[in-house]
């Protein structure tokens, strides 16, 4: 019998929950995201390959 009282304690526990009313999603406004003209994705290349060639240097200089 406790077996059976148990096993609808938890199947009432494991049931789907809903709390409150239900009430319509609010809709966000879109995201207009604008588009910049941008320069050449070569641009970003110079910095990091430059303090790539410092280090080496400075190894190499070891």
């Amino acid at each position: 019998m406790k077996k059976l009282v148990l096993a609808a304690a938890l199947s009432a526990a494991a049931s789907t929950g809903f709390a409150g009313n239900y009430e319509e999603p609010i809709m966000e406004a879109p995201v207009i995201v604008e588009e910049t003209q941008a320069s050449s994705s070569a641009a970003g290349v110079w910095v990091p390959l430059v303090l790539l060639a410092i280090v080496a240097a400075v190894i190499a200089a070891d």
